[in-house]
């Protein structure tokens, strides 16, 4: 089946699917699969026939329209794979916690396994040094030690 790309509000790809997703279960459409890579700002991806595609868009909020050439699989393969971020951490480095319950706190790092994706922090601003542990993803690194 065909690939189409549908262009909409930019940072209003998730709803637009959402609500396209809910049109194709109601009237049973038949779209195999709808796509929004996260680094390509105001388009998703939609695979079935361009008739069908235009029902289940026709009147939807946050639509712009629809790119009517086809596009092949090679061409959004590289949006379709994911991307593994490594962050580099050692023990000393100045961190900012970037998600979670102490989002905005800064600290230090005391320890980092690799292996659990884990980082252990000893918080700046606190009045007694607790060491907290937060997934590696969660931190980002403001200052390397030594630097």
């Amino acid at each position: 089946m065909p690939i189409y790309a549908i262009k909409t509000i930019v940072g209003r790809e998730r709803v637009t699917m959402k609500g396209i997703k809910g049109r194709v279960i109601e009237e049973n459409l038949d779209i195999k699969a709808i796509v929004h890579p996260e680094e390509l700002k105001g388009y998703i991806f939609i695979e079935g026939e361009i008739d069908e595609i235009e029902k289940a868009v026709a009147n939807m909020p946050n639509v712009r329209g629809i790119i009517r050439k086809p596009i092949s699989v090679e061409e959004i393969k590289k949006f379709l794979i994911p991307k593994k971020v490594e962050i580099e951490l050692n023990v000393g480095d100045l961190v900012e916690v970037i998600g979670g319950p102490f989002k905005g706190e800064r600290g230090k790092v005391k320890r980092y396994d690799k292996a659990k994706r884990e980082v252990t922090i000893e918080l700046l601003e606190a009045t007694v040094p607790i060491p907290i542990t937060v997934a590696a993803d969660l931190v980002r690194v403001i200052e390397k030690k030594g630097e």
